[in-house]
């Protein structure tokens, strides 16, 4: 196994813990959540940023040979000369789609495809930080609880570092995520009964028997890995961000890390201006909205769903979320799952992009969001597209519908060839 290490920096840069709920700070070493709150005090973390701006600027970023997350060091909770995965993680491409956005109503759209991550998703940038503090503590075994992605990531990258994982999965999990567990050695339970549930029993299990517990909901580290999408963004755009940036919404850790990412590039002086944030929730999981539109403590839900990587009926780190959009002055909104669906297929068609539900549904996001005027037609936005489509087939099977089955002397091809306006087509 081929291992990586950090190189030689000034490390490490991280200065406390705050919690989001009480402002108490604590010691910059691993705690899960505040002491004084208990499991809802989610804590933060927070760096020198002055020492950090003495050593990190964008020339000498720019000036970084590696084309990973992890050139974003400084900016990292992680120990000098730790050891780090081999697998790829981060750069993820930032694509340009037109025609996307003017099927949406856009005067500018990008795509930031963190599907091409090893394992599939933008999860592994948390995981990757997940187990290099697995390793830094000198723990076997990591485990997580997860609706598929968190868990493929989190077994993907103990695999490349040498842990054994132990995964906690409802049992409504789409089956290639499942497989992809098995592919990675991973120890797979699948709990009768919903995320919640599965959850919990990680937690007890990590408390009983010692594992380094991956949840990204507990896990004040984890975020930290999230946000370097927004880093990259903010980079790969030359420091001129776009109006908005959308981003689907389940527990609420990956919008509050994209939003961190564009506070920080602004503190250090990397740009003038941040974008808005746009978060978006599947009309059925989609208690983060209500918190944020009412003004009030979240209400626990039980979530109903295709996009299950973000149908999360408790989720803890919604605290940051709401945050996110107050600070950036941006907005959220629902979609259903028809606009979902609707969402895979024309992203699919218009950019060649494969989104996974919960991917496409920042892109749905967007679109009713100019439906309803709340971004306007002459914006600029990036919708972060968090996972592959190939994580959910029968999803996107259900999407698209079937192929057209045809006879081997293709009686049936011209028929078909017209119905579908492609002979016309090629013709004109």
């Amino acid at each position: 196994m081929v291992l990586s290490t950090c190189g030689s920096f000034d490390v490490n840069f991280v200065q406390d813990l705050h919690c989001v709920f009480c402002d108490s700070l604590y010691p910059a070493r691993v705690l899960s959540t505040c002491p004084r709150c208990g499991i809802t005090g989610i804590l933060d973390v927070e760096y020198n940023y002055a020492a950090i701006a003495r050593s990190l600027t964008r020339r000498t970023l720019a000036e970084r040979p590696e084309r990973s997350h992890w050139r974003y060091r400084e900016l990292l909770p992680i120990g000098e000369g730790s050891a780090l995965p081999a697998l790829s993680v981060g750069w993820t491409p930032l694509t340009l789609a037109p025609s996307l956005a003017r099927h949406i109503g856009l005067r500018m759209l990008f795509l930031k495809d963190d599907g091409r991550n090893a394992t599939g998703s933008l999860k592994d940038r948390a995981s990757a930080i997940g187990v290099v503090k697995a390793r830094e503590k000198r723990h076997k075994i990591i485990a997580c609880a997860s609706t598929g992605n968190a868990a493929s990531s989190c077994a993907g990258m103990a695999a490349s570092m040498g842990l054994r994982s132990v995964i906690f999965l409802p049992e409504r999990a789409p089956e290639p995520k499942v497989t992809q567990l098995l592919i990675f050695g991973a120890t797979v339970l699948r709990v009768r009964g919903s995320y919640e549930q599965a959850f919990q029993l990680c937690q007890q299990a990590c408390e009983r028997w010692g594992w380094y517990n991956r949840n990204s909901a507990i896990n004040p580290y984890l975020v930290e890995g999230k946000k370097t999408v927004g880093l990259e963004i903010g980079e790969q755009l030359e420091w001129q961000p776009t109006d908005w940036v959308a981003v689907s919404v389940g527990d609420g850790c990956t919008i509050a890390g994209v939003w961190k990412a564009f506070r920080e590039m602004k503190a250090l002086g990397w740009m003038a201006r941040t974008p808005r944030m746009l978060g978006v929730q599947a009309e059925g999981a989609a208690p983060i909205t209500t918190a944020f539109r009412t003004g009030a403590p979240l209400e626990p839900i039980e979530p109903h769903t295709i996009a299950d990587s973000i149908a999360v009926g408790v989720p803890r780190n919604w605290k940051k979320a709401v945050l996110a959009i107050q600070e950036s002055d941006g907005a959220m909104v629902n979609v259903s799952d028809d606009e979902i669906l609707d969402a895979m297929r024309y992203t699919g068609r218009l950019s060649g992009i494969f989104a996974e539900p919960a991917a496409a549904t920042a892109v749905a996001g967007l679109r009713r969001a100019v439906a309803e005027g709340t971004v306007g037609r002459r914006a600029s936005a990036v919708a972060v597209i968090t996972g592959n489509g190939l994580k959910d087939v029968r999803s996107a099977s259900a999407a698209v519908g079937t192929p057209f089955d045809i006879s081997p002397d293709g009686a049936e091809l011209q028929n078909i060839l017209q119905a579908k306006d492609l002979i016309m087509a090629e013709a004109s």
